[in-house]
């Protein structure tokens, strides 16, 4: 798969596959695809160059795309509803009735008081708004989510429940795609990850081999030592 942006190639060559059931970090310094690789996963940006394939379908298929729940990098839910109307609304697209405890419960997780969810959205902060996208993006009848940077927005606590919240998901048996700058969490959270680079995948497979393979201690360092070979380290937090 060949990806292009603006008559750019972002990237080239891809070949990416990711296992039911795991959770999957795309990893990628700014401005290196990650999210337009997202999107083109999506069929948000087409080409006749890609092979896409969720669940052996091809990703063009309408089908297809109603496994997937996504919550984009930039996520911004309608100000002029109140959070449990965008909620009801996100279940609505797939025919889905998202049930009130449902709700509750997710959002008793993520500390997003019940009485927050009956106020309009205009009146979040960013933090909570990014709440409200991840109660949505997972109570929505699909299997495979995709969350691009779903940390974004959210102080040290919140990221931990967020964290419990991801660990819950993959024991229901359903597969996360996410990206982060946030290293410690993917190698908290992610069964395997894929590192880009260049226009291509550089690595593929666990944070514990990637961290052994380039003799590290944490993905963060084991990330920049495999992109920049000679950088020094020692100095580095």
């Amino acid at each position: 798969m060949s990806i292009g942006y603006k008559n750019l190639l972002v990237a080239k060559d891809i070949s990416l596959s990711v296992n039911t059931g795991e959770i999957f970090g795309l990893i990628g310094l700014n401005g290196v695809g990650k999210t337009t690789l997202i999107k083109t996963i999506l069929d948000l940006r087409g080409s006749p160059q890609q092979t896409i394939l969720i669940y052996g379908q091809n990703n063009h298929n309408t089908e297809t795309r109603k496994q997937i729940s996504y919550l984009p990098e930039r996520f911004d839910a309608p100000p002029f509803l109140s959070g449990i109307e965008f909620i009801k609304l996100t279940g609505d697209f797939y025919n889905h009735k998202i049930k009130d405890e449902d709700i509750e419960r997710l959002a008793d997780m993520l500390a997003l008081k019940k009485e927050f969810l009956a106020k309009k959205v205009d009146s979040y902060s960013k933090g909570m708004r990014q709440k409200l996208g991840l109660i949505a993006t997972v109570l929505a009848p699909c299997q495979f989510l995709i969350l691009d940077e779903p940390m974004s927005g959210l102080d040290p606590m919140a990221r931990v429940r967020v964290k419990t919240l991801l660990k819950e998901i993959k024991s229901w048996g359903k597969t996360v795609f996410l990206s982060s700058h946030i290293l410690a969490d993917l190698d908290e959270l992610c069964d395997s990850v894929a590192v880009l680079d260049s226009g291509s995948i550089v690595y593929r497979g666990t944070p514990e081999n990637l961290k052994k393979e380039t003799s590290q201690k944490t993905l963060e360092h084991a990330f920049l030592k495999l992109i920049s070979p000679n950088m020094d380290l020692k100095n580095t937090a």
